[in-house]
């Protein structure tokens, strides 16, 4: 090159020197696209030919002393492998892409398809001409939109969305807002919720073309392929985390562009006018004639969607609603396909490892490591500026809990299926259709004569028909999820909400979901169940029906084999025998635990049965363990388990006897409300009240909840509900302040400490024992709305009762994931499958008693820590 175009360039190296900056720190610290860092060099080698690139720095090793013997090389075994071949699993990450890439997946609904009437068949031919004549009106909206826009005169508030409607083809738009009309539900939406979701859409459909344009996709790629050799079952095992090897074939891979380069989020306020615009641009053009189901109407064009007005308490909400008659219309085509986003479903391929705060879970879509709520961007901030090395635990904790391969229970989902489309079943949770909503009464009269009781109960019977609709839906999409991959083996990747609590990125179907969900839901991987197994799967069936409670595991074990004729008849006539597993606490679980069990121990070893079935451990009222830990609270422990014992403690049991104790008492004193409680105080009436004191329940709700539980008991003196209430909840936190003096204590200083810090204008913020920085999102609402030329974010006042309340039980959820997370990092160690429900931990039968030891040394080990005096450190030297 010429030495002219040298000068420049020597002048900006100099520039880099002169202010303090080394030529290696643009490869360091600079994110690139494409083939920017290829130039980059190009353009230095121009004036120093000699230059060579800096070599990729050693992986940082995470310091924390819980986690000294996890990271240390020595006890470093391989990493567990899935039974997939290399091959396979390319393949997986092909299907995977093309999901992603359409950005949604339309599947078979399970309903069951009623015979194709002549109606039916007309009413899907109407639609389809309809959508079609929608798609071209709404094209020419949006295009009509567009070119006003750009008419130099007109400014309006919708000139600054130009930009933003220029980023995909007209025709992405359209789909998006075709999807979000055949979504809508007959009782209409709201319309902040559709604005969001139509703006978020777009969002996600650019956050996708940037990453293919930027050359990030060919390197995922790339990257995957070798990634997937610490998986593969015919691969050398690596003596890597997932995280780790993934960033080691990044520092190999060299050029290209950055993978965690940071997505520009949208201002909240910008995706609700997207939103709103598109909505506007929906109601007005699409339109359906007046006469389409009943001829002798005129034929004038109505539209399809319309604004309404509902108030909700003393707030006006408004409300997009679809007509009757394309609701009726939907209804008679009775089409059999749902649609879905692609980050709804499981993933067909191991989730992309997460190595940043911006990086991991799906191969397109964009994830946040952490959920929030509405539009605070103070997590993001806490994350980006937190070291990396201090949130690898965490990172590795959700690889770990993402890498476990699921697949379906084929019986039981069949089972669950044939009563859904028989009417439902609502004491076997199974939404019954609309078809068996209450009918309203006939109306008497004319509307003007209707008296208020006749309209409260045509109120409630909307009401119902409401909440039933919403609850069919859900069980509607569960179903015929789990349905579309009952033949083929998928993973949940993992995030978290702030306070580090995980859960599945697809919300619809995943083990966090309820009985029925959780009773389809099987280990790919199988694991013979061993010398102890079998009888893990029997205590664990006890444990579903929720009879023994008070019983130890060996009386738990006698009891199951005392009853096997009834386990036996339920496995092999679920509908038509005695059905013992239905009058259990969790039937579908129970059920599907029958059959496993039946299958066992018919099998010729036992032993050597080869079981894919979770078996669960239930924490005992974690938040007291927690915190009777932390105040080594003696009397407190005993009552939750953490002391040994022959018997499982039950903490409820003993609080309704020490309340009774203090009853007992009052009676002989001569109080009347005690006298009238005698026999009344028991087990059922005390437990919600106790098990949420951690979570800072007030007197006022723990009046409410036990006033609820009298309310059950017939034999109940009415009139005394209040006073009985009042006087029982009283007694609750005393005997809770007498077995744990020193959770009140602690209780105190935090809430105390809280109130403090909010009053001061101040957030609350800790870290936990794991390195995890935690915020507490909570803000005064806004009174006033924010131009989107000034989002007032950062001067959000933060809401001082809320940050006040909530820090006892934030702070006591994120000492319950921090317990979760070591578990899962020392289960992998030793060879588990592992996954949880919060504080609910999941393994094959054969491993129970391996993982039991592992969380016990594990809660020993985190309260070994000196975890209160480090907050207090934290908070006096943040906020004095």
């Amino acid at each position: 090159r010429s030495s002219l175009s040298c000068l420049p360039l020597l002048r900006y190296l100099q520039q880099l020197n002169s202010s303090g900056f080394h030529v290696d720190e643009l490869f360091q610290k600079c994110l690139f696209e494409e083939d920017e860092k290829e130039m980059v060099l190009r353009a230095i080698r121009t004036v120093q030919p000699n230059y060579q690139l800096p070599p990729p720095p050693s992986p940082k090793i995470c310091k924390s002393s819980l986690l000294h013997d996890f990271y240390s090389r020595e006890t470093m075994g391989s990493y567990p492998k899935l039974d997939f071949s290399m091959e396979e699993l390319q393949e997986r990450f092909q299907q995977q892409l093309e999901m992603e890439l359409k950005n949604t997946v339309t599947i078979e609904s399970v309903e069951a398809a009623k015979p194709l009437t002549p109606q039916a068949i007309k009413a899907r031919e109407l639609l389809g001409t309809l959508r079609s004549q929608w798609r071209d009106a709404i094209l020419q909206a949006l295009q009509s939109s567009k070119r006003s826009m750009t008419r130099p005169k007109r400014m309006s508030k919708y000139n600054v969305l130009y930009p933003y409607l220029c980023l995909l083809p007209d025709e992405e738009y359209v789909d998006i807002m075709l999807q979000i009309l055949n979504d809508l539900s007959p009782q209409g939406e709201s319309l902040a919720v559709l604005a969001r979701e139509l703006g978020s859409k777009v969002y996600d459909r650019y956050i996708i073309q940037r990453k293919l344009r930027s050359g990030q996709l060919e390197k995922v790629q790339q990257i995957y392929e070798s990634y997937i050799q610490l998986l593969a079952k015919d691969s050398q095992p690596k003596q890597y985390l997932p995280r780790e090897y993934w960033e080691k074939l990044v520092a190999e891979a060299g050029f290209g562009p950055s993978l965690n380069l940071k997505s520009c989020s949208w201002p909240c306020v910008l995706l609700m006018r997207l939103g709103m615009h598109m909505l506007e641009l929906l109601v007005k053009a699409v339109k359906v004639p007046r006469n389409i189901l009943n001829r002798r109407l005129e034929s004038k064009p109505i539209p399809v969607l319309y604004h309404v007005y509902s108030f909700y308490s003393n707030w006006q909400v408004g409300l997009i609603r679809p007509h009757p008659i394309f609701s009726q219309l939907v209804s008679n085509a009775a089409e059999t396909t749902l649609t879905f986003n692609s980050s709804a479903m499981p993933m067909v391929c191991p989730p992309v490892p997460w190595t940043s705060p911006t990086f991991g879970a799906f191969v397109l879509n964009d994830t946040k490591l952490m959920r929030f709520m509405d539009d605070t961007t103070h997590h993001q901030l806490l994350l980006e500026q937190c070291p990396l090395v201090n949130l690898h635990p965490v990172l590795d904790a959700l690889n770990q809990l993402g890498n476990c391969a699921w697949k379906i229970n084929q019986p039981v989902l069949d089972i669950i299926i044939s009563i859904f489309n028989d009417k439902g079943d609502e004491k076997l949770d199974i939404p019954p259709p609309l078809s068996e909503a209450p009918k309203p009464p006939a109306p008497p009269g004319n509307s003007s004569t209707w008296s208020k009781s006749f309209k409260h109960e045509v109120f409630l019977c909307k009401k119902k028909a409401a909440e039933m609709h919403s609850l069919r839906m859900d069980a509607l999409y569960k179903l015929s999820i789990a349905n579309y991959v009952r033949d083929k083996v998928f993973w949940f990747p993992h995030n978290m909400d702030f306070r580090g609590r995980t859960y599945p990125c697809p919300p619809y179907f995943n083990h966090l979901g309820n009985d029925v969900t959780r009773a389809i839901l099987l280990f790919a991987e199988g694991r013979p169940l061993g010398p102890k197994g079998l009888d893990w799967l029997k205590i664990h069936l006890i444990n579903l029906t929720g009879l023994k409670k008070k019983n130890a595991l060996q009386e738990r074990l006698e009891y199951a084999n005392e009853i096997m004729e009834d386990i036996l008849d339920s496995a092999d006539h679920p509908l038509t025998g005695r059905k013992w597993w239905m009058d259990t606490d969790e039937p579908w679980q129970a059920l599907a635990c029958c059959m496993e069990i039946a299958k066992a121990s018919r099998s010729p070893d036992p032993a050597a049965y080869v079981s894919h079935f979770p078996v669960h451990q239930d924490g005992s009222c974690n938040g007291l363990q927690h915190y009777a830990a932390l105040g080594r609270d003696l009397s407190g422990a005993a009552s939750v388990n953490l002391v040994p014992c022959g018997l499982p403690q039950d903490v409820y049991s003993a609080v309704a006897q020490q309340v009774e104790e203090f009853r007992k008492k009052d009676a002989e004193r001569g109080l009347k409300i005690a006298q009238v409680l005698q026999g009344f105080i028991s087990r059922k009436v005390v437990k919600q009240t106790v098990m949420t004191v951690v979570y800072g329940v007030t007197r006022y709700g723990g009046r409410l909840q036990i006033e609820k539980r009298l309310k059950e008991i017939d034999e109940f003196p009415e009139e005394y509900l209040w006073e009985a209430s009042h006087y029982l909840v009283k007694q609750v936190f005393n005997s809770i302040k007498e077995m744990f003096s020193a959770t009140r204590d602690i209780q105190n200083w935090l809430t105390e400490s809280a109130k403090l810090i909010a009053q001061s204008g101040r957030t609350v913020e800790w870290v936990t024992p794991l390195g995890l920085p935690i915020i507490q999102p909570y803000y005064r609402s806004r009174s006033t709305v924010v131009t989107p030329l000034c989002p007032a974010l950062s001067c959000r006042k933060p809401d001082t009762v809320k940050q006040k309340n909530a820090f006892p039980p934030n702070f006591i959820h994120s000492l319950d994931s921090t317990h979760m997370m070591l578990t899962a990092l020392h289960c992998l160690r030793k060879g588990l499958t592992f996954v949880s429900v919060h504080d609910c931990y999941w393994t094959h039968a054969l491993t129970v008693d391996v993982m039991n030891q592992v969380c016990r040394q594990q809660f020993v080990a985190l309260h070994s820590e000196k975890i209160l005096q480090d907050l207090s450190e934290f908070m006096l030297e943040k906020y004095c």
